[in-house]
């Protein structure tokens, strides 16, 4: 069936309307990037401060091995996975959940999910392992804070009670030439490889440090403060991530959007010209008529 040009004067205003708002989302979506992109920048000296504070520890402790107890028993295996919580962001939330599933496998012991945004979980909810605490994935770079300080409690908490183990940190992160790569972080017990490499850092003056009472209570601060860093940077990452999928999706539904704007706007003059040639057509069969 043919479109008439009131049809497609209606379709063409409804591709109109929908391509504002993909440029809204799209402008969105870069407006976003940009601070949370800001945000990891941000962290980079604090990180660096806490990491040298951990150093100090390190080299004091001669060891350079922290909490041997829990890593002699891995005990039940705790993924904190940074999803999504919104749609239109491709294949953002399944290449992870596949990820997620692909890296746990192999480990042994019991194994537990904790995910943050409704669409991860989503996509973990037929999966083999449990989720047995979810949460509400921030909107803004303020959010963040409280999220992490709530996860951390709760880590501390199940840890206290020996109902966790060993910590595992799963986001996509931002990549340069690409959108998002997915990728995972042993967070706890804190990995002996990344401790040796820390503790054989050169001090970067010539005054070295010294821990003074309760080296114990601030190595255990400190410890702290590198997994506040490690949670805060993987969830803006995942962030930014997410809104640069989102924005590559914008920008194919505009390309979309700019190709069939066109087509209509074709068939639009097609169908209009067609008209105008069947009444020139009428007017002069009509003359010839009359004239004989």
């Amino acid at each position: 069936m043919s479109d008439t040009g009131a049809s497609l004067r209606r379709k063409i205003a409804s591709a109109g309307d929908l391509e504002s708002v993909v440029r809204t989302m799209k402008a969105m979506a870069a407006s976003n990037i940009s601070q949370y992109e800001n945000a990891v920048r941000s962290l980079e000296d604090y990180d660096r401060t806490v990491q040298l504070g951990l150093l100090a520890c390190f080299r004091q402790r001669q060891s350079g091995a922290l909490d041997q107890r829990k890593q002699q028993d891995p005990g039940t295996v705790c993924a904190v996975v940074f999803g999504s919580d919104q749609g239109l962001v491709g294949q953002f939330n399944d290449a992870l959940a596949e990820f997620v599933l692909e890296t746990l496998d192999p480990l042994p012991n019991r194994k537990m999910l904790w995910v943050v945004g409704e669409r991860i979980q989503s996509r973990l909810a037929d999966s083999p392992l449990n989720t047995s605490s979810r949460f509400i994935l921030p909107n803004a770079i303020v959010e963040i804070t409280p999220l992490v300080s709530q996860i951390l409690l709760e880590l501390e908490s199940q840890r206290e009670r020996g109902e966790i183990g060993q910590v595992y940190l799963f986001h996509n992160r931002p990549k340069p030439g690409a959108l998002y790569e997915s990728v995972s972080q042993r967070m706890l017990p804190l990995d002996d490889a990344w401790q040796r490499q820390l503790a054989s850092r050169p001090w970067p003056t010539n005054n070295l440090p010294e821990v003074q009472q309760n080296g114990e209570q601030v190595s255990l601060a400190f410890i702290r403060e590198y997994l506040f860093v490690s949670l805060f940077r993987s969830c803006a990452e995942s962030l930014a991530s997410e809104n640069a999928s989102r924005l590559a999706a914008m920008q194919r539904a505009e390309k979309n959007i700019g190709e069939l704007l066109k087509t209509l706007g074709d068939d639009f003059h097609r169908l209009r010209q067609d008209s105008i040639d069947e009444e020139l057509f009428d007017v002069v069969s009509g003359f010839e008529a009359y004239d004989h």
